[in-house]
């Protein structure tokens, strides 16, 4: 339910109703850890109050995400309500050829004996 009357909101209220993080506890520390900025300024208080047009960049631990607020809501509603919400300016993540491949392999039957522990840990090493 988009509401036209509202003029500005807190970030963190605006995050957790856009459905950017799951709870508003979450947002407010995603704020206060400075993975916010609201127009290109870091923010680190969560009852920062942000207003239409504004673009924030939201950094997570595997993407960035730029989103331009478009409008308010009262409460948090359905996905498609949230969408609403805003404009998503990320781009579009880029599919890396050298990023390798991980085959599950099947449980092994038993528990590995010492050498089998030993290749293990040494090829633990090589990545570290």
């Amino acid at each position: 339910m988009v509401e036209g009357d509202l003029k500005k909101l807190r970030l963190d209220k605006w995050l957790w109703y856009a459905r950017v993080v799951k709870t508003r506890t979450l947002a407010s520390k995603l704020v206060q850890a400075g993975h916010v900025r609201v127009n290109s300024e870091k923010v680190s208080s969560a009852s920062y109050t942000i207003k239409l047009d504004d673009v924030l960049t939201i950094k997570f631990a595997t993407r960035i995400r730029i989103l331009k607020v478009k409008a308010f809501c009262e409460r948090r509603g359905s996905a498609k309500e949230a969408a609403v919400l805003f404009d998503d300016l990320s781009p579009v993540p880029i599919k890396r050829k050298d990023t390798p491949v991980f085959i599950k392999t099947p449980a092994p039957e038993k528990r590995p004996d010492k050498r089998a522990r030993r290749q293990i840990i040494a090829f633990k090493d090589d990545f570290s």
